[in-house]
């Protein structure tokens, strides 16, 4: 970034208060580091976590939250000058490449990890400081279906979802069942419809569940209407009709709430696969037997694997996964009220910030 220019972001100084609007001189890039000129960033139900419910930042506050980031190459230091000038979509989780659960093929629980917004500054900003391993380039032309501000949500809304079913093995024969269709269920519904299996949605919301009728899902269940024996009896009966010969249901939990996690953990049946994608701080009580009784797995995964990125994307470029329907874009500055809108659960889509250059300092 030119010297000339200084850039601003919205970082967290407590738990529980506004964002603060924050200037910093211009980020220059170290060794295999690039600073990307924020195109847009997703507001996740972790950054909500991050402001209003205790959950701690691994680096100190303040800090500048946002780790759904698109946008594109501005400076590269040593070891990352191919990058320079590229669009990119930066992972939400960078591993390291050299520790020992990277090199045993586990990088998303890499311990010398990089989360923007987490472990440093993120994306709620005009520009910001990442490593280069791990970008996913975006190419400069784009189907008129998206834009470079609208992918920045696959860094984690779509990519989480995406490595679920990845390691779910979901087939054509399977029948995947998603708990909380917002954003991160909404795109792993397509994404499953897109592998041929058959897709329930279940949600509280009726507006959420009608889109993700129109975007894969062939049967869809209100849970604020209907009992945990009805929503069973509902699935049971359309994964018989469905006629897929895969052994047990492929459950989903992407609503990170407890009745969420309560819901699909009584979904079990012989075989099944539990993926829990979706966060909440808050316990659950289960009887955890049901996983032996039913020789059922459970798993959960933190994020997904960057080199997984450019696969998941080429869902979105092949309009096999839809990102329009299930986001806003709002200018940057608004950042403080969204979040506080966001954690009332007042705006039902998800949010994508797009730096307006409103109030960019010239040296």
């Amino acid at each position: 970034m030119s010297n000339r220019q200084r850039g601003y972001g919205y970082r967290l100084i407590a738990s529980g208060q506004r964002l603060e609007r924050y200037e910093f001189a211009s980020p220059e890039p170290g060794a295999n580091e690039v600073v990307v000129e924020v195109a847009g960033c997703g507001v996740c139900h972790t950054d909500i976590g991050f402001a209003y419910d205790g959950v701690p930042t691994r680096a100190p506050l303040p800090l500048i939250l946002g780790h759904e980031i698109s946008g594109r190459v501005i400076a590269a230091g040593s070891g990352a000058a191919e990058l320079q000038g590229s669009n990119v979509i930066v992972p939400a989780v960078v591993p390291c490449g050299e520790c020992p659960a990277c090199q045993a093929g586990q990088p998303t629980i890499c311990r010398r990890q990089f989360m923007p917004g987490n472990d440093g500054d993120g994306g709620f900003a005009t520009h910001v400081r990442v490593p280069a391993r791990g970008l996913c380039r975006v190419p400069n032309t784009l189907p008129s279906s998206t834009s470079l501000e609208l992918l920045s949500v696959v860094a984690d809304a779509v990519t989480t979802p995406y490595e679920a079913i990845r390691r779910s093995w979901l087939s054509a024969q399977d029948v995947a069942v998603f708990i909380g269709v917002g954003g991160v269920g909404g795109f792993g519904v397509q994404i499953a419809a897109a592998l041929g299996a058959a897709v329930v949605a279940i949600d509280v919301d009726q507006c959420k569940l009608d889109t993700a009728a129109r975007h894969g899902a062939g049967l869809a269940v209100n849970a604020a209407s209907a009992s945990e024996k009805d929503i069973k009896t509902a699935v049971r009966s359309f994964a018989k009709q469905s006629g897929r010969k895969g052994i047990g249901l492929k459950i989903f939990e992407t609503s990170g709430t407890p009745a969420g996690q309560t819901t699909a953990f009584g979904l079990l049946d012989h075989g099944a696969y539990l993926a829990v994608v979706g966060f909440t701080p808050k316990k659950v009580e289960l009887r955890l037997s049901n996983l032996m009784a039913f020789d059922a797995t459970a798993r959960g995964n933190w994020g997904c694997p960057p080199e997984q990125y450019p696969a998941a994307l080429q869902l979105v470029l092949d309009g096999k996964v839809a990102i329009e329907p299930y986001v806003e874009r709002h200018p940057l500055d608004e950042v403080p009220e969204l979040l506080e809108a966001v954690a009332r659960h007042e705006i039902p889509k998800r949010i994508i910030l797009v730096p307006n250059g409103r109030g960019a300092v010239k040296e």
